[in-house]
C-alpha cells in the first residue's frame, strides 16, 4: 500500500513539472515511477563516477513537491552507512534508456564530499524538527497574512 501512495505521489509530482531536473541521454521518458527512482543509485556529479549509495525515500511537501532525497549511503567518505537529506538543489535526475529498451535512473549529487558529509542524518531527530519548523513557518505566514488584511480591511474602512 505505501509503495502504491507513493508511487502515485511521484508520479504526480513528477508531471506537474515541480519536481526533479532530469537530464536524460535520450528522450525524456515523460513519467516517472517511484519504484524505479527508489533504490536508483547515486553519484557524484563531478565526473569521478563514486558511487555514494542509493535513494532510500523520496520526501514531500504539503503540496506534493519533492523537498528531498533520504540517501542511504555506503562506507563512502567516513559516512559509515548512514542514511542522509539531500535537498532539491543539490541532485539532478539522469535517465538512461539502453539499446534494448530497458532503462535505468541514476541520481547525480552535486556537491562536494565535504559538503556531503555535513549533510543531516535523516533520523527521528530530524524529522520532528523539520516538521516543527514547517509548522512555525506556517503559523508565521499565516498570521503575516492575516495581519495585512486586517490592516487593508481598517484602511478601507476608515476612507
Amino acid at each position: 500500500m505505501r509503495k502504491s501512495i507513493l508511487t502515485t505521489a511521484i508520479t504526480t509530482a513528477l508531471l506537474s513539472g515541480m519536481a526533479f531536473g532530469v537530464h536524460a541521454q535520450t528522450e525524456p521518458q515523460g513519467m516517472y515511477s517511484a519504484e524505479d527512482i527508489l533504490d536508483a543509485d547515486v553519484f557524484f556529479a563531478n565526473g569521478s563516477g563514486e558511487e555514494i549509495g542509493e535513494v532510500d525515500d523520496i520526501l514531500f511537501d504539503e503540496e506534493m513537491r519533492i523537498s528531498a532525497l533520504v540517501i542511504e549511503s555506503g562506507a563512502v567518505l567516513g559516512l559509515g552507512g548512514r542514511e542522509i537529506v539531500v535537498d532539491t538543489d543539490n541532485f539532478t535526475l539522469e535517465t538512461h534508456t539502453e539499446s534494448d529498451g530497458e532503462t535505468e535512473h541514476r541520481i547525480m549529487l552535486e556537491a562536494t564530499s565535504e559538503e556531503v558529509e555535513s549533510f543531516p542524518t535523516y533520523d527521528r531527530d530530524w524529522w520532528e524538527q523539520t516538521k516543527a519548523n514547517a509548522r512555525d513557518a506556517w503559523q508565521t505566514t499565516k498570521e503575516g497574512a492575516q495581519s495585512a488584511w486586517q490592516t487593508t480591511r481598517e484602511a478601507v474602512n476608515d476612507e
